[in-house]
């Protein structure tokens, strides 16, 4: 749908020069409405309805027809009598019990939400008119009362939230008495609540305390959210005042004084739809209203309501203001950030990672607990480690780089093995996965209905469940959504969530970052959708922590397709961990030329593209990587001039799917929609948004240890020395007989070990299998975090590791085969091996030990590490369990290394002339790397070693049925077209 735009009727140049923006917003006027003798009337009948629907329908019922329902119990007999005509009214009198429950239960909801404020009234199910008599009978009583001036802020947002943006001028609105004037009758009710609230604050107000003469002064009301465009204080100066610097003339100007919503404006980077503003006396502008030269122009109610607000000048007192913010807050409003109600006082442990780490957070043996309890952010990185790690392997397998370094990651150690350690215990991929779905589902569905998405500020995980916190109301949420707190809330189940299948969709929210925890709820700020800057005060190291925190969690999170994040003033360190997305900028001045012209693109790339926002270029037909956002994080407070810069450029950057995190020491910043500050204490802090939270970040040494931890593993690091050995080698002679033998490469298998106690032989198998994989040892709370991913008390833990060492036993000498390295870590004795170790060992053995120099060793190990392999890594494990796992890169190793033994028992068969026994060692390598390019290059040239040109011809044929609809991959072909040039035609004739 395109913008609403209106022209000004006039346009200046304010005092500085500078011209007023070319589009200017349109003001509403507020309808005030004094109580008048109709209305006493109609809430003289609305309690009386009231008191007959609620007090004599039930006494009717009770004196002149009684108690319809049976003495007893009902017996068989009793259901064989005839239905009379007192049967009947007995049914019909049970009916009206009910129905007259089912309204008693609307008029307490209602009355409910009227008198405290809470917003929208929830819902009574199954009551539809019900309910609506109800809220119309007390909105008729309450308006006249003395809470009147106290009702919902979700009332006074209903008529800003549907239609606001359709309102014009006031000269318009006059002029044009169509369409206009029903929308203006549709929100009377509205404008009602707001006058009763304007004539309660005029009442406490000093009549002659005006901030100026009236005859002197002009009057804007603050417009609603227009699409994703957001009026400020600085755009107002910009188009009324002629320089957007002189938003704080404005600000001085209203500061404190009671607005008709009964809030007050303590804040210029917030202000709300409906908020009148005094103006500057050289104001210019044709939506602003003069008094009373334009008295005549306007309508009494718009007359009336401007004088109650003049008469709030000098600051006047009033205790509404924190009141009414804290409303607002709860309300729903476009520009508050609030928890969802009804999770506040949850502390469910069972679907919610942040809490189940916390509960473990007594006994974290020193690991960085700002990881710990950061569950998105250990889930991002742990997520991109494993994918770096897993290239660097599959590169060195494949010799794409100068170089081979072995099967084996570097250990990490010191502090680099702490926050690995740490990133696997706080991480939650099932939560990142759910989120990721979720939002991409609900897009999905958006699509299906051709509705556009809509803004979304904030989403809050809070006990597996997420809530979305939209702009602005956007209609009933498709299933299966709900309706959350207000209208401005969509919320989804976990248990819905995790019916969620994968779909090829773009990812919708991007920019969603986390910021901190709220009340066991985890806050996601989305930093695009932000009408404007986002401020961080604080000390430099604080501030430092959140803005490293907010860069690694957007380089690596799982829920967007591609971003630009763009890094100014500091994280030039932080580039490894995502050089696609991450850039690094020295300086403002080069961000500002960047910005201007990335904006001047996208703007342009909308308007041919036909859309009003990058989010509704993100459904449909347009491309993933179309609309990917851009964050930029400006740690360093920005000089006065810069700032200006940002500003405007920050004016329109939400539409554009553009945000601005910017450090400040002051807090004072212009332009900025959200201010935040960070505490020593690790709290973020943003009154006007009503949040404190428990700030996620990383701190500098942490920050050191995760890239240190990339930078090893990049796939790109020149490599200095041999190939990296085994971390564990075993005694492959006679000599080396283990005393427990686990095979793990197929079934799962212990000998020398009886089978534990039934009920806990599952996990105990467990725990071994994950120190039999980590010969360098495990950290006490990595063990229990892969057992139990939602958390576990340390009795529990304690008592699985007593089970775990009785189990295992000691050695002839004594030694307990569990033991605990210095650092705290659990470790196996040398007499506990697995049959992955034994392969590892072989391997190296025959590659770079004795079988270097002997041809018969070499074939001798390499067949008997062929010999080992039964199939994949733990092939019958029980379903639900060992999802450690996917955080591991042995999936990728087991394959490669089978494959490297086969290929090396290949070419050692090769030097004979051997070719059958070389298809024999690349066949049984294949069973477990099936889809290892090299093993079928090599099967290939040994199949035509053999002469056989049909046997080469069905081995073609069987590829390309495995490469399905991509095709054999582009080396298979020209190695084919080598050994086998009539391959396309012989394979066509097959076919």
């Amino acid at each position: 749908m395109p913008r609403r735009r209106t022209s000004s009727s006039s346009s200046s140049t304010g005092a500085t020069g500078a011209t007023a923006a070319p589009r200017n917003r349109t003001p509403q006027p507020v309808r005030i409405r004094r109580r008048s003798f109709g209305d006493f009337v109609k809430a003289f009948f609305a309690f009386v309805a009231l008191a007959v629907l609620l007090v004599g329908v039930p006494g009717a019922l009770a004196t002149q027809i009684g108690w319809p329902l049976p003495s007893g119990v009902p017996s068989f007999d009793w259901l064989q009598q005839e239905i009379t005509v007192h049967t009947f009214l007995n049914i019909l009198t049970v009916i009206v019990w009910l129905a007259w429950a089912q309204f008693t239960a609307c008029v307490l909801v209602e009355m409910k939400a009227a008198l405290s404020g809470v917003g929208v009234p929830g819902r009574v199910p199954g009551a539809g008119p019900s309910q609506l008599l109800a809220r119309q009978l007390v909105a008729a009583l309450l308006l006249v009362g003395a809470t009147a001036a106290s009702f919902t802020p979700g009332l006074s947002q209903l008529g800003n939230g549907y239609d606001a943006n359709q309102k014009p001028t006031v000269a318009a609105a006059q002029a044009t008495p169509g369409i206009f004037a029903q929308q203006q009758e549709q929100a009377s009710g509205a404008a009602a609540a707001l006058a009763e609230q304007a004539s309660h604050a005029a009442a406490h107000a000093d009549a002659g305390g005006s901030t100026a003469k009236q005859g002197d002064t002009k009057y804007y009301r603050i417009q609603p959210p227009e699409g994703r465009h957001h009026d400020s204080l600085w755009e107002i100066a910009q188009r009324h005042l002629g320089d957007g610097r002189r938003y704080k003339e404005i600000f001085e100007l209203n500061k404190d004084r009671v607005q008709p919503d009964g809030s007050k404006l303590s804040e210029a980077s917030l202000i709300r739809p409906g908020w009148i503003m005094e103006m500057p006396g050289d104001a210019r502008g044709g939506d602003l209203v003069e008094m009373p030269d334009e008295a005549p122009s306007v309508s009494p109610d718009v007359q009336q309501q401007i004088s109650d607000y003049a008469r709030t000048g000098d600051h006047a007192q009033g205790g509404g203001g924190a009141q009414g913010g804290s409303d607002q807050a709860h309300g729903g409003g476009a520009t508050q950030v609030s928890v969802p109600d009804q999770q506040r006082p949850a502390h469910d442990t069972g679907h919610q990672q942040a809490t189940a780490v916390g509960a473990e957070s007594d006994s974290s043996f020193g690991l960085p607990e700002a990881l710990l309890t950061a569950p998105l952010l250990a889930a991002g990185l742990l997520g991109a480690l494993g994918r770096r790690r897993r290239q660097a392997l599959w590169q060195s397998a494949f010799g794409s780089i100068g170089g081979r370094r072995g099967m084996e990651p570097p250990t990490p150690s010191g502090d680099a093995q702490d926050v690995q350690d740490a990133l696997l215990v706080g991480a939650d991929p099932e939560g990142v996965r759910l989120l990721d779905r979720s939002l991409r589902g609900l897009a999905a569905s958006l699509a299906e209905e051709s509705r556009a998405l809509p803004v979304v500020y904030a989403a809050w995980l809070s006990n597996g469940d997420l809530h979305l916190q939209l702009a602005q109301p956007a209609g009933k949420p498709p299933t299966p959504w709900q309706q959350g707190q207000d209208q401005t809330f969509w919320m989804l189940s976990r248990t819905d969530a995790e019916r969620y299948e994968d779909v090829d969709t773009a990812a919708p929210y991007p920019g969603l970052v986390s910021l901190g925890t709220m009340d066991d709820s985890r806050l996601l700020l989305n930093l695009e959708a932000v009408p404007g800057i986002v401020s961080l005060s604080g000390r430099e190291a604080d501030r430092a922590a959140v803005f490293a925190s907010v860069a690694a969690e957007l380089a690596t999170n799982g829920w967007s397709d591609r971003m630009t994040i763009t890094l100014v003033g500091f994280g030039e360190d932080l580039t490894p961990l995502a050089p696609n997305r991450i850039r690094h900028l020295d300086d403002i001045e080069a961000l500002v030329e960047t910005m201007e012209a990335e904006t001047r693109q996208r703007r342009g790339a909308l308007g041919a593209a036909g859309h009003d926002s990058v989010l509704t270029g993100r459904t449909g037909p347009a491309q993933h990587t179309r609309w990917a956002p851009h964050l930029v994080l400006l740690a360093a407070q920005p000089s006065a001039e810069d700032a200006v810069k940002l500003a405007e450029l920050a004016a329109d950057a939400s539409r554009l799917g553009i945000g601005y995190l910017v450090g400040t020491e002051t807090g004072d910043l212009p332009g900025a929609a959200w201010e935040m500050e960070i505490t020593g204490q690790g709290k973020l802090l943003a009154p006007l948004l009503g949040l404190e939270l428990d700030a996620q970040l990383l701190p500098v040494a942490q920050q050191r240890a995760v890239v240190e931890l990339f930078v090893e593993a990049d796939p790109e690091r020149e490599t200095d020395g041999p190939a990296t050995a085994p971390p564990f080698l075993v005694d492959i002679s006679e000599q080396g007989r283990p005393a427990v033998y686990a095979r793990l490469v197929g079934p799962y298998e212990i000998i020398g070990l009886d089978n534990p106690d039934g009920e806990r032989s599952a996990l105990l198998h467990e725990a071994l299998a994950l120190l039999l994989l980590h010969r360098e040892g495990v950290h006490p709370r990595v063990l229990s975090s892969a057992l139990w991913p939602r958390g576990v008390t340390d009795d529990v833990r304690s008592a699985l590791l007593d089970r775990l060492r009785d189990w295992l036993g000691t050695d002839p000498d004594g030694t307990p085969r569990l033991a605990t390295d210095g650092s705290g870590r659990l470790t196996l004795a040398k007499t506990v091996v697995s049959d992955l170790d034994v392969l590892r060992s072989l391997y190296h053995e025959a590659t770079q030990g004795r079988g270097v120099g002997s041809r018969a060793v070499r074939g001798r190990l390499l067949t008997d590490a062929l010999v080992l392999v039964r199939g994949p890594l733990l092939a019958d494990r029980p379903e639900g369990r060992y999802q450690w796992l996917s955080h591991e890169i042995v999936d990728a190793q087991l394959p490669l290394l089978v494959a490297d033994t086969g290929l090396a028992l290949c070419a050692f068969h090769m030097e004979k002339d051997r070719a059958e026994k070389a298809i024999e060692a690349l066949d049984a390598a294949l069973r477990t790397a099936p889809a290892d390019e090299r093993l079928w290059h090599e099967l290939l040239r040994a199949t035509h070693a053999t002469g056989d040109t049909e046997r080469l011809t069905g081995l073609a044929t069987d590829l390309i049925g495995r490469s399905g609809a991509r095709g054999l991959p582009p080396r298979t072909e020209a190695l084919l077209d080598e050994l086998l040039p009539t391959w396309r035609d012989a394979i066509a004739a097959v076919g």
